[in-house]
């Protein structure tokens, strides 16, 4: 929610006519975003998760469970009418999607949000490559990620940065980001760090700093 309430500062006089949240998971940003958007697409890899803020649409509210500890659950519901999202719902429209293979109807936004997505593709360096030609130009592409890679979700080979480079020096996925989006995005402003919070169980939590970095497509 964080970062998308950042997005939507960002757009403080330009075009807010579509928006892509990619990665949206339970989709607590789409429906942010679709406050200063028209309209907003959310996709997500896993119709599974999906299904729940699908469900929240429809019925205006969702039952679900947290774990306490163990085998032990507590229930939980979380209704619209709590946000504020209800005059903005129908904004958003929730689909399953690739994003290393999206969709080519999936295109013309004025910002694309890749929210904590980037570490977790197969092939990251693919997305970007797609997801370029998606952006309207002066339009904006949001990152966030804390660069965690790890092999079981992004084969070393396909890895944006976190190793040295042949010279030696270290290539941080910043100087990947660099390398893959320029020169037809520029780096709008210094990247900022994003704290969130993951619960586990009552007692165990994982808290984690994103890097931000904010591009937008030249004219």
């Amino acid at each position: 929610m964080t970062c998308a309430q950042y997005c939507c500062k960002l757009v403080e006089g330009l075009p807010k006519h579509r928006a892509l949240d990619i990665g949206c998971a339970a989709g607590r940003a789409s429906f942010e975003l679709a406050k200063v958007f028209e309209h907003v697409d959310a996709v997500d890899f896993s119709a599974r998760i999906i299904q729940t803020p699908t469900n929240l649409q429809k019925q205006g509210f969702q039952r679900y469970t947290i774990q306490e500890e163990g085998e032990l659950v507590t229930y939980k519901e979380v209704r619209f009418d709590n946000f504020g999202y209800d005059e903005v719902k129908n904004r958003v429209t929730f689909l399953q999607g690739d994003a290393c293979n999206l969709a080519a109807k999936f295109t013309d936004y004025d910002l694309i949000l890749a929210g904590n997505l980037l570490d977790r593709l197969y092939e990251p360096e693919k997305f970007l490559r797609l997801i370029k030609d998606r952006v309207r130009p002066g339009g904006l592409l949001v990152i966030t990620s804390p660069y965690t890679w790890l092999s079981e979700f992004t084969k070393r080979e396909f890895w944006l940065g976190g190793f040295k480079a042949n010279t030696g020096e270290s290539y941080t996925t910043l100087d990947g980001l660099h390398d893959h989006l320029e020169p037809e995005f520029t780096l709008l402003q210094q990247p900022i760090d994003i704290p969130f919070v993951i619960r586990e169980t009552k007692r165990k939590y994982q808290h984690t700093l994103a890097e931000l970095s904010v591009w937008q497509k030249k004219d």
